[in-house]
């Protein structure tokens, strides 16, 4: 495609992104391309509409962009590469504010996208199969109940009541807590409900704690062993004017409701550090006109997670792409820490 033709293309997407409304060549040359005649700018998109890049919704009405168009700008930004923008730096700082442990990373990371971009968001949390026991600790409640704390090299942290025997004081439990993480330390969760059967007939612990151990353990296990998938914001979708519409917003909130369809799309990025699929692009029914951005996390050993947003096809996709580096780039840190 000619330069001039580039220009033109990215100015629409630019003034449409803005404006949600059609486009038309006076608006072009009075905004963006002050050099060039309205006449001039008419013909070049025209031609743009044969191509497939343009639509006129009416016959008197500007262009609006199509999917081809979206496709072509972003991969024009990808080739220039991203530039940082100016509130990068404040929106990574109220980012990291919000999040601690692992999955309060998963969650807070989620409602923060979808806070600070107005778009629908989601983080994928890959499962852990390998995840090992970092620590166990008792905490007395009251007499004969205590809170019992596992926490994996993860950073995942999970907590139960278990009944404990009545003459256990703080310094007891103290002990066992430490016996049992020098014991367990640095095993998998499977192992650990292993060892646990023959540790019970070994050990002077209390059998009511290491049964309650052995549950939350296996129910770990079995959480840790599956995808999740974090979504937020969806409301956020129904304040664009693309969804107006009470049928297009239902479509889009059942497909929303669809996290087997989602989860499909977002578990590979193939690598790349940001992606976007465009439109029809994500081939998911309901979802035609919204655009699915994604950016890849670091988890440890080797695994990655997904971080993304969901809006309509007018994203300003170098704003879009900037905050999910930011993001994922503020996991990465917490993460490793």
């Amino acid at each position: 495609m000619e330069d001039r033709k580039k220009r033109i293309l990215r100015a629409i997407v630019d003034d449409y992104v803005l404006t949600a409304t059609p486009v038309g060549s006076r608006t072009i040359a009075r905004k963006y391309l002050p050099h060039l005649s309205s006449a001039t700018i008419r013909n070049e998109m025209s031609d743009l509409e044969e191509m497939g890049y343009l639509i006129q919704p009416h016959v008197s009405a500007g262009r609006v962009p199509a999917t081809l168009a979206y496709r072509l700008y972003v991969d024009m930004l990808m080739e220039e590469g991203l530039v940082s923008q100016p509130d990068n730096e404040a929106f990574r700082a109220a980012f990291v504010k919000r999040v601690s442990h692992l999955e309060d990373v998963v969650r807070s990371a989620a409602f923060a996208l979808a806070d600070f971009t107005s778009y629908a968001s989601f983080v994928l949390l890959p499962r852990q199969e390998s995840m090992r026991i970092a620590t166990l600790q008792l905490v007395p409640v009251s007499r004969a109940l205590a809170l019992l704390v596992i926490v994996t090299d993860y950073g995942i942290i999970r907590d139960t009541m278990v009944q404990v025997s009545e003459h256990l004081d703080a310094d007891a439990l103290y002990a066992i807590s430490r016996m049992l993480s020098e014991q367990f330390a640095g095993r998998t969760l499977s192992e650990v409900q292993s060892a646990l059967q023959v540790f019970a007939h070994q050990s002077p612990g209390d059998p009511q704690v290491l049964e309650g151990i052995m549950d939350l353990a296996s129910q770990m296990d079995r959480q840790s062993a599956e995808d999740q998938l974090t979504i937020c914001g969806t409301h956020n979708i129904l304040g664009f004017p693309e969804y107006q519409e009470a049928e297009k917003a239902r479509q889009l909130l059942y497909a929303l409701d669809n996290k087997e369809a989602l989860l499909g799309l977002v578990r590979e990025t193939g690598g790349r550090e940001l992606l976007v699929h465009i439109g029809p692009e994500n081939g998911i029914e309901g979802m035609q006109n919204c655009s699915i951005a994604l950016a890849e996390y670091r988890l440890g050993r080797g695994q990655r997670g997904t971080i993304g947003l969901i809006g309509p096809t007018r994203m300003p996709y170098a704003s879009v792409f900037g905050t999910l580096r930011v993001a994922s780039q503020a996991m990465n840190e917490m993460f490793s820490g």
